[in-house]
């Protein structure tokens, strides 16, 4: 490989722009340690085995056998275009030689098994002809664009003349193809996830200056999409959130390809990105549940082990710091900071450098960490781009200004402005932060400096410039400091914290703590820390006890904790850890930054409630609902999510995904059908599970277990715009000692379809008998039995109250004395006003339709 000198093609410039990688070094013990345990990583891959894929395809040997996990299937691959950006991105700080000998090798055999055609991948071509002719295939766009983005990005790093003339041709089969594109099978190429590859070439476009590139790009820009978002009409509802966003970063960069012309993708941009910052993200920035975008607004319903996919933080980093550069808001470097550390820092274990794939919001949950070489999900490759570009968005220039986004400890050498930077920060260990300045080549250098003042700052930022008060402008969110810096001055900020909370605009009674710019969270144990599996190997974590996921106020009403909650929220030592006041969590729950976080199960969201409010009770009864949901389900799988459809064998005729009212679908018609293997029990009835829709009243449905026509159902609810479940028995004499059955759906006539989740169920428990009941105090009648019902307790005169336990045998059966529903995982008090007090218990089961009643009076003699 050799490289080239020549600049890239002149292309419009942002209002604001960054520094190179090389002149800003990390010092911050954290992120120095981030960052060496990604290059570590990526120093341990074999390219022979990235490339494997890529040689088999090409008809050639492979020097290695291909990794497992993703890169064995039909998105191989696309875990190289990561690595290239990552390796590109690391030898651009590092200079080191060791990483371009890397470059150049892999760039070199990517330039063996490029065909003729300019074609290149570790997958046939045929997949992109599935797209096209509605057969099921894994993304191959979506991997195209991570090729093309890396090859891109090593010619912007090296200049390498092999990089460019390999991308160039691969733009060009690009262009070749969506050239014969009709407008029909170009819709269909955009119903499904495709990732960012308008984005990806318009970046190409900008080195080539080659307009197939360009017309190749805008082939991609989904203006059904951009335009009722353009509109400020919030239609994400069930989009993908993982290629969504990618579709607005090459919006955006078509607006700085062509300039003020194309206006209406810098605007269409914009709002996306308010609309899923203020009503789609969660107090970290993350966002979306199992990939896909709810409801605007509603998120504490979306709440699982499933949110925040850490692909999405990051494509939403990118753009917010394009937009910061292009418009100066500070409204975007506020959010960058905030979802930097608490979504982007939080996602790699710092011992051993692997990154996660969901970032749970529902509490109880824990981090799960990829593995180095065995899953080869999107978030590994994506961790491998965000954990080598920790130093990309500290510092950023404009004229004679240098703009400090990020108070971290790290170095700015700018040779244009004459001066080096030296900050030395600990936030939010300490509120102080200094720079030191030293002048390169002159005794001077006059600059403005713009310090980020940030949205969580609990006071004024004071600002001392050699131990001397200094006063300061306001512009846009920044102080701004205009002086000729003189070389050893010391600049000294100070920026006052406190802690504060946030809600969630669905359940204002939902709140997560924040200290300065760090979420915290509470750790609540190691238990039973396993995971399970979801899609094509990805690992998600488990809660398969009951964890207290709420706070119970002591005296109060939850708008006074509220009112005084620095009363109630208090640090309780020198470290930054903090507890609560006047909840019945007093002196157990421990919060402290989630960042760092990484070894026990967590909270970061917790519901207040009042005692045996009706919102308690709500919330007790949602919880258990939920667990059963899951404690009864053999296996599922969101369809239309290639991922998830992959893994579970999808097969089909005539096919398609759609989305409607939010929801995503796998429909046919026309006796088109669409199949998948699910997971049963054997030899026990089990139960199909199916999301349908009311608008497809009247027409047909027919399911086939292994080939046998289990029902012919006809469609029918009376509800008007209702999506509803089905539960159709598989009898046990149709499973016998299978542990798989293939599920088909076959659709005779009109277009049809099923929604949402698909799952495979077991029957739920009518075990209603209680395993325990028990006080603290007094005598019972006889001993506790579950098949005995009536009891008399007898307590001491003059006792206030006594302590209960009503434990029932099934985990998901509902317990309620006197009609309010409890907390049966936890004592329960009953006061005792009077000489008789009587307790009536009835004990719900799973299933919600069997019961069992026992009552207790106590008695309390005169």
């Amino acid at each position: 490989m050799t490289l080239d000198n020549k600049p890239l093609l002149a292309t419009l410039q942002p209002h604001i722009q960054s520094f190179p990688m090389n002149q800003v070094m990390l010092t911050d013990p954290y992120m120095v340690n981030a960052f060496a345990k990604e290059i570590l990583y990526l120093k341990s891959y074999n390219p022979d085995r990235l490339l494997a894929g890529f040689r088999e395809n090409r008809g050639l040997t492979p020097k290695s056998e291909k990794y497992p996990g993703w890169e064995n299937t039909e998105i191989r691959g696309h875990t190289l275009g990561h690595y290239l950006t990552a390796l590109a991105q690391a030898y651009q700080s590092t200079g080191s030689s060791g990483l371009l000998q890397r470059l150049e090798y892999i760039i070199d055999e990517l330039a063996e098994c490029q065909f003729e055609n300019g074609y290149l991948s570790a997958f046939p071509e045929n997949l992109f002809d599935n797209v096209e002719n509605k057969q099921p295939a894994w993304v191959p766009w979506y991997t195209m664009h991570k090729i093309i983005a890396g090859l891109v990005a090593v010619y912007s790093s090296t200049r390498s003349t092999a990089a460019y003339s390999v991308v160039s041709r691969l733009g060009e089969w690009v262009y070749r193809r969506v050239s014969a594109w009709s407008p029909e099978i170009q819709e269909r190429v955009l119903a499904v996830e495709y990732g960012g590859m308008n984005d990806c070439l318009y970046d190409l476009y900008k080195i080539t200056q080659d307009e197939h590139h360009l017309y190749a790009a805008h082939m991609f820009d989904e203006l059904t999409l951009f335009t009722p978002i353009h509109e400020g009409r919030d239609i994400l509802k069930g989009k993908h959130a993982n290629t969504t966003i990618p579709k607005f970063l090459g919006a955006l960069n078509r607006y700085l390809v062509l300039g003020e012309g194309e206006r209406f993708y810098l605007e269409a941009a914009v709002q996306f990105w308010d609309m899923v910052v203020n009503h789609h993200s969660y107090v970290t920035g993350g966002n979306s549940e199992w990939e896909h975008f709810g409801d605007p607004d509603i998120l504490d319903r979306e709440r699982s082990n499933f949110t925040a996919e850490t692909c999405n933080t990051y494509n939403m980093l990118k753009l917010t710091r394009e937009l910061f550069k292009l418009t100066g808001d500070n409204k975007y470097a506020n959010f960058y900071e905030n979802t930097f550390i608490n979504a982007i820092l939080s996602s790699q274990h710092p011992h051993t450098g692997m990154t996660m794939y969901f970032q749970p919001m529902a509490t109880g949950y824990f981090k799960v960490y990829s593995s180095p070489f065995e899953h080869f999900w999107c978030c590994t490759g994506t961790g491998m781009e965000s954990f080598t570009k920790l130093n990309d968005s500290l510092y950023f220039h404009r004229g004679n200004s240098i703009y400090i986004n990020q108070y971290a400890s790290s170095s700015l050498v700018s040779e244009q402005h004459r001066i080096e930077l030296t900050q030395s920060a600990n936030l939010p260990y300490n509120d102080t932060v200094t720079f030191s300045v030293r002048t390169l080549g002159s005794l001077e250098a006059t600059i403005a400096l713009h310090l980020r003042i940030p949205e969580w700052i609990a006071g004024t930022m004071q600002i001392q410039l050699n131990g001397e008060a200094v006063a300061y402008k306001t512009e846009g969110g920044y102080a701004v400091l205009e002086n000729s810096w003189k070389d050893g001055d010391k600049l000294s900020i100070q920026l006052p914290m406190k802690p504060y909370y946030h809600t969630l605009p669905d359940a204002p009674n939902v709140v997560a703590f924040k200290y300065g710019p760090v979420v915290l969270s509470a750790a609540l144990g190691t238990e039973d820390l396993a995971q399970s599996a979801t899609g094509v190997a990805v690992s998600v974590p488990t809660k398969n006890m009951l964890i207290k996921d709420f706070i119970t106020l002591s005296n109060q009403n939850i708008g006074d904790w509220l009112d005084r909650f620095e009363e109630h929220f208090v640090r309780s030592n020198d470290e930054l850890v903090f507890v609560l006041r006047g909840t019945d969590e007093d002196g157990r729950l421990e919060f402290t930054p989630h960042y760092k976080q990484h070894e026990e199960r967590y909270g970061i969201y917790w519901k207040l409630v009042e005692p045996d409010s009706k919102e308690l009770q709500e919330h007790i009864l949602q919880g258990k609902q939920n667990q059963a949901i899951r404690a009864a389900t053999i296996d599922s799988l969101p369809v239309g999510n290639d991922q998830y459809e992959l893994e579970h064998g999808v097969k089909g005729e005539n096919t398609s995904v759609a989305v409607w009212d939010g929801y995503t679908l796998r429909q046919a018609e026309n006796n088109g059908w669409f199949s998948y293997r699910l997971k049963v029990l054997p030899d026990q009835d089990n139960y199909l599970s199916v999301t349908c829709f009311s608008g497809n009243n009247g027409r047909t449905l027919d399911i086939y277990i292994d080939g046998e026509l289990l029902v012919s159902d006809t469609l029918m609810i009376d509800k008007v715009r209702t999506f509803y479940t089905k539960r159709y028995l598989i009898p046990a004499e149709w499973i016998q000692s299978s542990t798989e059955v293939e599920v088909k759906f076959v659709i005779p006539g009109q277009k049809n379809g099923i929604f949402d989740l698909l799952r495979m169920m077991t029957s739920y428990s009518s075990d209603a008998e209680l395993a325990d009941l028990h006080f603290n105090a007094g005598t019972l009648s006889k001993t506790f039995a579950p098949d005995q019902s009536d009891y008399t307790l007898t307590v001491a005169a003059g006792t206030p109250a006594v302590r209960m336990h009503a434990v029932p045998s099934h985990k998901n059966a509902l317990v309620y004395i006197n009609d309010i529903l409890i907390e049966d995982t936890l004592p329960r008090t009953v006061f005792l006003p009077d000489l008789i007090t009587s307790l009536h218990i009835i004990v719900k089961a799973e299933d919600l339709e069997t019961a069992k009643e026992y009552r207790v009076t106590i008695i309390k003699p005169a």
